[in-house]
Formats: structure tokens, sequence, C-alpha cells
């Protein structure tokens, strides 16, 4: 096809890239699944985790790919295939993939978003800031990609190389001058956003997760910190210095480092005066502000925010303008009322230090007798040091607590329960319940609610399926909260 690139003119940036065979051939796509590979295409040989993409080249070859880039040659080299040899498949099919699409990452303003929590409202929040603004502008997220208004599903926190600058590519295309992303650690590790050109990194926090596949917190924080190093000398780096891992992330960076905190001095200093279920009042660089989103947390999320926008050339007067009006994403602190002043909260917190910050936010918002009754579980095949950790927060800050189901996946629900149950104090068994139906237990928590009363429903906050045995089942935790308030009310 005409405007296929040729290979050759992508293979621009890669070092130590051996190539057997003519580099003249045109590529048509890049393909990391075998089954998917067309006439033309450039198949890349991935070590996944699960499976090596090395034992498909075959298949790929005969189904008409004309080049492969792998990292070991296959047994049988063929003479009309052009191979490309590399140490690190995954590193090169990131810059591969910005060749083949144009570099769209340095057409637009390209801001990533990396901690542990907080990611996603962060992006999410710049996100809404910039198009309020009157900018145009995509969003990469774990709850959702979008460009301008249009949606378009999110499987991973951060998607494949190949995916995610055909993502931004679109975005360019469309002439969104701001792109905002999550950044997970992921990511890093796995090359997927190498090769993209960022303008700007936000550092939130960290605490243990992903332990599951980082194996040592050393290794997550090494993974977090390798977004920092590899930044450019053109952008801007801002951390969370109360976090003291924030000045570990940028010793190494190139980049431009500016920091925010509630807690100490620093170029965004941030201060809660009041904080209530109605919203929060703060002083911003000694700027008095009321906003919709409420919670310590969040305080520092809006901080995050209001630095990187004025990092991006944005007057102090019109963020904060703008910010005020902000709500909060999906399924983060997302609250909902009965008709009897029952409040629901449904959030995302699934690691123990997210969880705590929501309880204590809600510790600090109780103004009477009102009880807390939280409803949690914990993933399947994921860090299971943190399950008992839940389970004890949970019962640090309630006066009841529902153990159940979260996404088991391949899993048995209850060993992770039993798992969670572990780290329930003595003196809290009494106020401990273990429904392994997460249904059930959303729907006794709210029919045992007393006007006033809070109920937080914690760990899948957007999400609506629940993952077992490798089948999504529709589940949404705010249906079935609805489908209790509307018990509660007779209907």
């Amino acid at each position: 096809m005409e405007n296929d690139p040729i290979l050759s003119s992508l293979l621009g940036e890669l070092k130590g890239a051996v190539i057997h065979g003519y580099a003249d051939v045109k590529v048509r796509n890049i393909i990391l699944d075998s089954r998917k590979v067309l006439p033309g295409s450039l198949f890349v040989a991935l070590r996944g985790t699960q499976v090596d993409g090395h034992r498909f080249i075959q298949t790929a070859t005969e189904l008409g790919a004309t080049a492969i880039l792998c990292e070991e040659l296959p047994e049988n080299v063929r003479e009309d295939i052009t191979y490309v040899q590399v140490g690190d498949s995954a590193a090169a099919m990131g810059l591969i993939a910005a060749a083949f699409y144009g570099h769209p990452s340095k057409k637009v303003k390209l801001v990533g978003v990396t901690g542990t929590n907080g990611k996603t409202s962060v992006a999410t929040f710049l996100f809404q800031l910039f198009r309020a603004l009157g900018y145009r502008c995509g969003l990469l997220s774990t709850v959702q990609n979008q460009i301008e208004d249009e949606i378009i599903a999110s499987t991973h926190t951060t998607p494949d190389a190949v995916a995610l600058n055909a993502l931004l590519a679109q975005m360019a295309a469309r002439h969104c001058s701001h792109v905002f992303m999550e950044v997970s650690s992921h990511s890093v590790v796995q090359h997927r956003i190498t090769g993209l050109h960022f303008t700007g990194a936000i550092f939130t926090n960290i605490t243990h997760d992903h332990l599951d596949f980082h194996k040592t917190f050393d290794n997550y924080i090494k993974a977090k910190k390798g977004f920092f190093d590899a930044l450019p000398k053109s952008a801007f780096a801002l951390v969370n210095i109360d976090d003291r891992r924030g000045t570990v992330m940028v010793q190494n960076t190139r980049a431009h480092v500016e920091t925010y905190s509630l807690q100490t001095l620093a170029g965004f200093k941030g201060k809660i005066i009041s904080d209530t279920l109605a919203g929060m009042h703060m002083e911003i660089n000694q700027r008095e502000v009321w906003f919709r989103v409420i919670g310590r947390f969040n305080a520092y999320n809006l901080l995050a925010v209001y630095g990187a926008a004025v990092l991006l050339g944005e007057k102090e007067e019109a963020v904060l303008t703008e910010l005020s009006n902000l709500k909060s994403p999906p399924g983060r602190f997302e609250q909902f009322h009965s008709a009897d002043r029952v409040v629901g909260i449904v959030d995302y917190a699934h690691t123990p230090d997210a969880l705590e910050n929501v309880l204590e936010t809600i510790t600090h918002l109780r103004n009477g007798n009102e009880q807390v009754i939280t409803v949690v579980g914990c993933g399947g095949n994921r860090d299971a040091e943190k399950r008992p950790k839940m389970a004890e927060i949970a019962c640090q800050y309630s006066n009841r607590v529902i153990l159940t189901s979260d996404n088991p996946r391949f899993e048995d629900p209850m060993d992770i329960l039993d798992q969670m149950r572990k780290g329930v104090p003595p003196l809290d068994y009494k106020k401990t319940t273990v429904i392994e139906d997460r249904h059930e237990a959303i729907m006794k928590a709210g029919l045992e609610a007393a006007p006033g009363d809070i109920i937080l429903i914690a760990g899948k906050g957007h999400e609506n399926y629940q993952d077992i045995k490798g089948v999504k089942h529709h589940f949404d935790d705010k249906e079935v909260l609805m489908e209790v308030f509307a018990k509660r009310a007779g209907n």
C-alpha cells in the first residue's frame, strides 16, 4: 500500500539491532497476536509473563508477516522474511510503534501521572480542567480512554505501546493539544511508554502494591523512578514531597523539578481550612478556594492538578476558578444519598493506604453518632500481603465491617476472605461479618444502616464487573447501592 512506511524508516532510534534480510520492505501494521497477522504485518515476538511470542513466529510468517521483531531467530529462517533481532523486543517495539504512527506524542502536550493512589483522579481532573479552559484533550486512564466526548473502553492502566501510539495518533489527528495519562509501574518495566515524549510527569505517592508483579517494594519504587529517569530536559517533574520518596523519584531526572505539599514549603503549597460532605475549603498559594471534591487525599490531587496546569502555562486565577467546579471521577469517593439520609460512598480503594485515606476522611466528616459500615474485599491473584492489613484498617475506622468478595479471579473467594480475617483484631470479631456474595453483603449493609449512617463500599469503584475464573460477570456496586436504597424507600 502506498502510505505504508518502509521498515528501515522505523528503525532509526534502535541501537544494536541486527537486520537479517531486506530492510526496505513495507510495513502494513504492527501485531503482537500472531492470530491477527495480515500480509505485510510486522510481527513482534514478546516474552510475556504467561506466553513467549517467539513460539508463534512460524504461524505469523505463514499468515503473511513480512517482518519479524525478535530477540532470538527461529530455527528455520526464511529468506523471504526480514528479521530484526534486538536485545529487548518490548523496548524496540515502543520505539518502532512511535515511528510507525509518526511520533504522535510530540504533536501534543503529553503529561503522565504515576503513583500508587490518585493517578486516575489527577489525570481525570486535568482532562476536565483543560477542556473547561477551552482546549481539545485526550485522556488515557484506568476508568476509560477518551478523545473529547468520545469514550473508548479501557482494559489496562496503560495500553501496550502499539495501542498507545495508535490512540495518541487519533488524538493528534483530532487536534487535541493536551493528553493526560496514567503511567503504571507495569508500563515502565514492560516498556509500554518507551518512545513517548512527555511534556511533564507527576508523582502522587507510593505505598505497597503490585508486589505480585514486582516481587519487592524496592523494585516497585525503581519502576516508578524509571519514568522520571527517562524524562527529557525539556519536561517538568512535579512531585509530592510529603511522601518521603518524592525526592527519590527525581534524583536522576533531567527534567525541571517542582514540588507540592500540604505540610511543608513547596512551589505549590496547600492548606485545608475546612472539610465537610458538602465540599472542601482550601488555601492554595495564599488564595482561598472552595471545592466540590472532599478529603485530604483530594487536597493532594487538587494541588497536583493546579501545579501541573500552572507549569503548562495557564493563569493561576483561571485554573482555580475552573477547579472549584470539578467533580470526582466515577468510583472515586462517589457519594449517594437515600431518602432517609443514609450516605453511601463507592470508592476504588484497593490498597491499605487508599482504604485508610478514605476511612480517615469519613471519620473527619462525621459530626454526630453516625455509624460507619464498611464493605470491603481483596482481589485474587494479586498481592496477598495486603489482605489482613485491609481488614485491620477497616476494623480500626468502622463500627461494622463486612468482608466480601472482590474480583477473585482464579482464587477461591473464601481463601482470600480467610486471609483477610487474620487481620481482624480479637476485640473486633463481634462487629465483623464475612459474606462471600458481594451483592448480599452490600444489601445487608444498606438494609441495616440507620438514618444518618455512612456506608463505604470499597475496592471496585468504577468497575462494572466481577472477574471470576477468567469470566467478567456484570456487577456494579453503585447499581446494588441504588437497589438497596430503593428498598429502604419501599419502592
